[in-house]
């Protein structure tokens, strides 16, 4: 009983001291914030994170889209509700699944890239460099993909919820038999702006996130091949939950 307890103990001791490296890191980001931003260093990143993962966003809304549709419109035929079907999808979709599933693929691909990348710089003793030249490695590294994660992200949701909806519309158009006009007249009254708009606000504080526990594990990864390797999966890992966890508290405070 006595050794559960000090693995347990010990358990939390470790959780909290990253919680407490991490607040830190924000501390000190949030400072760098207010100096002149790199704004090549942001489109490029922007270019690297953000474009890069159309493909990836396009798909996974798309059939999700098409699931959903699949799911939902015979049961809502069924019961003579075929006009509230497109309202179904796009608030769905807008609200929740978009912001979240585009956060979860970014947390994958982005999230897993960034960790890469900088603990790859930290092992071969770059970030090392950039303090002997005097430069900030949370100005220089951080600040840029935190404020490219926060641009990139909410506007993939944005375009993953097009692509979702148009996933829908086709299902429901060509499969179902439901016309055009009824799906697209029931987007038109049942979708409110701030489904989609609080989304968003869901997505900013997604990329947020992502790119901030990203840059946390590059950091702090072990030395070696290996650290690199573990130190991306805790990204991934830790960006997903706290994803979820931060959607829940986001849905309780906006909706």
């Amino acid at each position: 009983m006595l050794k559960l307890l000090e693995l347990v103990g010990a358990f939390v001791l470790r959780r909290l001291d990253d919680l407490g490296t991490i607040v830190l890191l924000y501390r000190d980001t949030m400072r760098e914030l207010g100096h002149k931003p790199r704004l090549r260093h942001i489109l490029a990143q922007m270019s690297h994170l953000g474009v890069d993962s159309l493909l990836i966003v396009s798909l996974t809304l798309l059939f999700t889209g098409v699931v959903m549709t699949l799911q939902t419109a015979d049961i809502l035929i069924r019961f003579g509700a075929q006009g509230t079907i497109g309202g179904i999808i796009s608030i769905a979709i807008g609200r929740e699944l978009g912001p979240v599933l585009v956060g979860v693929v970014c947390a994958g691909r982005v999230g897993a890239a960034i960790t890469a990348e900088i603990s790859t710089m930290k092992v071969t003793e770059q970030i090392d460099a950039l303090r002997v030249m005097a430069v900030s490695p949370v100005n220089y590294l951080i600040v840029p993909r935190m404020i490219a994660c926060m641009i990139a992200v909410p506007i993939l949701t944005v375009f993953g919820d097009i692509i979702g909806v148009i996933g829908g519309w086709f299902v429901a158009v060509y499969y179902n038999g439901i016309s055009s006009y009824l799906f697209m007249n029931s987007i038109h009254k049942f979708t409110e702006v701030f489904d989609i708009t609080g989304g968003v606000i869901k997505a900013v504080f997604f990329g947020n996130v992502i790119a901030v526990l990203g840059c946390y594990y590059g950091l702090h990864s072990p030395d070696g091949a290996e650290g690199v390797g573990k130190a991306t999966t805790k990204t991934v890992v830790s960006s997903i939950i706290v994803i979820f966890i931060l959607n829940a508290v986001l849905t309780f405070v906006l909706y």
